[in-house]
């Protein structure tokens, strides 16, 4: 048996927990805490990480979800195994497996299934923004009609909007794109409803395929928690014929 290496110093060991609210039978959540100025470039070869080229923040970052997704396929499959990059940059998941990495400032996490049990996954974490910046990004993100209700909002309700509408359409983008191969952007989907219990339902406005068509809607969940805002879209599998 093949022992496991050290954790690097910049990581906390991955932590397999489900902080949303709706537990997804057969799916897999692991996440870990980085810090960039700790990274040791050595921790690639320790865990059989090809190094992506950057700074050490883009490093670090690309270590973290990449040990996370490791050690969610070993959970998961019984085989660790590390995601290539593709031509795409998307992650390339073994054969029968779905799955989303996210990362960003200091929070990496991965979400894996098997593809017999869920079509497609969508991970995505964002830092709640300030209400200014907020504000400058909102007709960006916010199509007409989610744009409707935000300027009667307050300052963090706004900042709150924009931040989960954000993060959801990322998760959505995250969830579809290994299923039609095309890219879509912020005005092409829209957020229905959004729970305070964490629950959401998204919309798309274009046709992506055959399948996914102008109207079909996709279920979603989030979580805030330390000052970020975590997202999840999820597609079960259609079922079984009787």
């Amino acid at each position: 048996m093949i022992e496991r290496p050290p954790y690097p110093h910049c990581c906390t060991p991955p932590q397999d927990h489900w902080p949303l609210p709706e537990a997804l039978p057969g799916v897999r959540l692991l996440s870990t805490q980085f810090d960039s100025a700790l990274l040791d470039p050595e921790d690639f070869t320790r865990w059989g990480i090809a190094a992506p080229r950057g700074v050490s923040k883009r490093q670090a970052e690309f270590l973290a979800g990449r040990l996370c997704a490791r050690e969610a396929l070993q959970s998961l499959t019984g085989t660790p195994y590390v995601p290539t990059v593709g031509e795409d940059r998307a992650p390339q998941w073994p054969r029968g497996i779905v799955g989303s990495i996210t990362h960003g400032a200091g929070w990496a996490g991965v979400v894996v299934a098997r593809q017999s049990e869920w079509r497609g996954l969508g991970l995505d974490i964002e830092r709640m923004l300030v209400c200014e910046r907020a504000d400058r990004l909102a007709g960006e993100i916010l199509t007409p009609s989610e744009l409707e209700a935000f300027a009667s909002l307050s300052d963090h309700d706004r900042a709150e909007l924009v931040t989960r509408t954000f993060s959801l359409k990322e998760s959505l983008f995250k969830a579809l794109y290994p299923l039609v191969k095309q890219r879509f952007y912020f005005q092409d989907a829209e957020v229905l409803e959004a729970t305070p219990g964490g629950l959401a339902r998204l919309r798309l406005l274009i046709d992506l395929s055959q399948t996914w068509r102008n109207g079909a809607l996709v279920e979603g969940q989030f979580a805030r928690f330390d000052g970020y805002l975590l997202s999840l879209v999820s597609i079960p599998a259609a079922p079984s014929p009787d």
